[in-house]
């Protein structure tokens, strides 16, 4: 998974339909935007006030929430709807430290400017105590100098860039107030792509693996890891290409990868994934596919695609059915309820884990004081929907990230189930729903 990416992507043609894989590009735009309107309208967005809500009484605690485009964008959609559901339920237990909860929203259009203006009006018009949220590295990063000058603690929920935690390493004492509740870090990211080769590419067939990424500076780290790394792997890399972000059609890319005797394409694609699914997919390239690839976890990715992502494998921070904690459970029935839909995508997990996990910090501290926060988040082990949090130390490489635990951080395959698509956990093995299955064209 990973963060730096926007809902929809190009058309592959000007009329926007694609000759080669037989799905109207410009056809997957507007089912996504159905998909996301339709899930919109049990969340009650019509207005970012009838998220706020007011719950009157004592002076209460403000929580900004910055998300882009949470209306259309499924990441920021998943964030304010979650934010929402931690609300709630906080409110419904006695608040935060017995003061009720409110929510004031910030669109950031993902845009670094917009960012930027949102994240002051939030916290010098509504007044936040603490901001969460932030789904792309790009608007997180518009923010971070904003962070330190309002000395105000931030919870990302959703951007993996680890610029922002090098300088809380190097500048401490001004950029300490930013933590990430989720998912690891980019670099760590990376880890996990290794993590589940090692322990399944023997098993898949996959003894040769081309590497691709999307040359965009998300998947830098990712990428740096992984080739620091990839020694430790039995399979062998026989291919190794950052392409370029204006890509539409990979056909002489896979061609090369034909030409290496690849077994299985590993990416990192989030702008350029349907195209690099399509053109796989579509043409029945004899390799198999996966890595961290966003869109594949769209919830109505399937049917968006017209079923070609069927086989496809990708990685998730979402449990996707699976019981990582004791909180998922809570956390799922409870977005159930309210919103009347299936669980979020990743950033969702992320958003609600940043509050309920502030809610707990100022218990211990009672305080909503940011600088008294910070020492305490930085001790805190907390039990999250998506996962055990704890933080990195102020020492470590990159201070304030959530700590990477083998396990937390899943792969999935898109399998037909009674005639429909279905998200299935293929490792860990402690968590799979079901093995994987191979394209049934090979």
């Amino acid at each position: 998974m990973t963060d730096s990416h926007r809902a929809t992507e190009e058309p592959a043609s000007a009329d926007g339909t694609s000759r080669r894989h037989g799905v109207n590009r410009r056809r997957f735009l507007g089912t996504t935007a159905v998909g996301a309107t339709t899930v919109a309208t049990a969340g009650c967005l019509d207005t970012y006030e009838s998220v706020v809500g007011s719950s009157g009484g004592d002076e209460p605690v403000t929580i900004g929430v910055l998300a882009p485009e949470p209306e259309s964008d499924p990441t920021g959609r998943a964030i304010v709807r979650s934010a929402t559901v931690a609300r709630n339920l906080l409110n419904d237990d006695d608040g935060i430290d017995g003061k009720p909860v409110e929510l004031v929203i910030g669109d950031t259009n993902g845009s670094p400017l917009e960012a930027e203006r949102q994240y002051e009006r939030l916290i010098l018009d509504e007044g936040a105590d603490v901001t969460v949220g932030m789904a792309k590295s790009e608007a997180l990063e518009g923010i971070i100098d904003n962070i330190a000058e309002q000395e105000t603690l931030h919870i990302t929920a959703g951007a993996a860039t680890s610029s922002v935690s090098e300088l809380v390493r190097e500048e401490y004492e001004d950029y300490k107030y930013h933590f990430r509740a989720g998912p690891v870090n980019d670099f760590d990211l990376g880890q996990a792509q290794i993590d589940f080769l090692d322990d399944m590419a023997g098993d898949l067939g996959w003894d040769s693996i081309a590497l691709l990424a999307e040359d965009y500076e998300w998947s830098q780290g990712p990428w740096e890891t992984f080739r620091t790394q990839q020694t430790e792997l039995d399979a062998d890399i026989v291919l190794e290409e950052r392409y370029p972000p204006a890509i539409d059609d990979f056909s002489d890319l896979y061609d090369e990868v034909e030409a290496a005797g690849a077994d299985a394409v590993f990416i990192s694609t989030a702008h350029t994934g349907t195209d690099a699914l399509l053109d796989w997919a579509g043409t029945e390239r004899p390799f198999e596919f996966g890595g961290i690839h966003v869109p594949l976890q769209y919830p109505n990715y399937y049917d968006a695609t017209n079923e070609q992502c069927r086989f496809a494998v990708g990685q998730s921070s979402a449990p996707l059915g699976a019981d990582i904690t004791e909180e998922t459970s809570t956390f799922e029935d409870a977005f159930q309820s309210t919103h009347g839909v299936s669980t979020p995508i990743y950033t969702g997990y992320f958003a609600y884990d940043a509050i309920t996990l502030y809610a707990e910090a100022v218990e211990q501290a009672g305080t909503r004081e940011s600088g008294q926060l910070v020492d305490v988040l930085e001790d805190i082990s907390f039990t999250g929907s998506a996962g055990e949090i704890s933080f990195y130390g102020k020492d470590h490489d990159y201070p304030h990230d959530l700590e990477y635990r083998k396990g937390e951080t899943i792969y999935f395959q898109w399998q037909e189930t009674d005639g429909s698509g279905s998200q299935e956990v293929i490792w860990p093995p402690e968590h799979a729903t079901s093995e994987y299955v191979e394209p049934d064209w090979l």
